[in-house]
């Protein structure tokens, strides 16, 4: 191989072992060759292998959606795409991120604050914690500028304060901890899922259909899912399924006297354990999805054609899943009294809501 420096790209050549791919160039051009054991791989794949440990394959796959990658010189945007031996693929190298999330002057509605802890109403689309492809711009930052120092840094530096979490798009209330006694107590009342204690967690749900039970329960194991990046109900034998209990209850039923639109619900959910999208799988098991959940409500996608406008233009240009936590309880870690925070239904859902009590 060639000398090189900063400001030349690096051939390796596959099967070579060694170093930085990038030579400790954060910012240059990397080439590699695909030796014969390459062809038919995954080009995601075959790259997370081949930039090292500090390179994740989610990483690797928002690179080639952003058009970093290039193979035999053409921006190739399918993380799936097969590889073939000899082909030359260079990848535009990203500056290196932050090793500590930095504060952001991000707005927060807080509904309760404390020394000891935070409560805040989560807007949908605000990621929780510093993750691939989310570097800045999530809660985590904000309360960094919010809080300071006086964040519990039990969680470690990209999650401090965090005890529980609400995906990106799931609005909500949501309690931090400011100290690291706050934290240990909250995580174990988390972690207990008010089995023996005090703590609720109440979610509303708009969800497509009417369940045939005005309250119900489902007792379904949860696992990954066949993509390995979606959970779905598994087989209670299977090595990752984990227990997961789901109570609903039937808030109101829209469109069910009429058959000419599809009919819909709004349905409270309490959780009594706390898995990984345990809500919308869950809902989605018993043919109810929430509406909106681009990951497990595909099937039901064409259901807004089934509704008048303006309600079907509000459905289909909905971003997100309409899931909402409007209630949570628990007892202060250091006054031990019982405390209730509920978040009104934001702006979106609320009039999603009343266009679906107009069928």
């Amino acid at each position: 191989m060639s000398a090189h420096n900063e400001e030349t790209p690096i051939l390796i050549e596959d099967g070579l072992t060694g170093g930085s791919p990038n030579g400790g160039s954060p910012d240059g051009s990397v080439v590699l060759e695909a030796g014969p054991d390459a062809a038919g791989q995954r080009l995601d794949q075959w790259l997370a292998g081949k930039l090292g440990p500090d390179m994740s394959r989610s990483r690797v796959q928002m690179l080639i959606r952003q058009g970093a990658v290039k193979v035999g010189g053409q921006p190739v945007i399918e993380t799936k795409r097969k590889m073939a031996a000899g082909e030359r693929v260079a990848v535009d190298m990203p500056e290196p991120e932050p090793a500590e999330p930095q504060g952001e002057n991000i707005p927060l509605d807080v509904l309760y604050e404390d020394n000891e802890l935070i409560v805040i109403d989560k807007p949908p689309g605000l990621v929780v914690h510093p993750g691939a492809g989310n570097w800045t711009g999530t809660l985590v930052n904000a309360l960094i500028h919010h809080c300071g120092d006086s964040l519990s840094g039990i969680g470690g530096v990209r999650r401090p304060g965090i005890v529980h979490r609400l995906d990106k798009e799931t609005s909500g209330v949501m309690v931090v901890a400011k100290t690291d006694r706050a934290h240990k107590s909250l995580s174990e009342a988390f972690a207990d899922h008010g089995l023996t204690g005090d703590l609720k967690r109440a979610y509303l749900a708009l969800v497509w259909g009417i369940p045939m039970r005005p309250t119900g329960t489902v007792d379904e194991p949860l696992g990954r899912a066949a993509d390995r990046v979606r959970r779905a109900v598994v087989p209670e034998g299977r090595d990752d399924a984990r227990h997961a209990v789901t109570h609903f209850t039937v808030v109101e039923r829209f469109g069910e006297q009429q058959k000419e639109f599809a009919t819909a619900s709004l349905v409270e959910c309490r959780l009594e354990t706390g898995r990984t999208h345990q809500i919308r799988v869950h809902m989605a098991h018993i043919g109810h999805p929430v509406v909106g959940d681009p990951d497990y409500g595909q099937a039901f996608r064409t259901k807004a054609n089934r509704l008048p406008e303006p309600l079907k233009g509000q459905v289909k240009a909905l971003p997100r899943q309409a899931l909402h936590a409007r209630l949570l309880e628990f007892r202060h870690p250091t006054t031990h009294l019982p405390m209730r925070f509920e978040a009104p239904l934001p702006s979106d859902m609320e009039e999603l809501v009343d266009g679906f009590r107009r069928l």
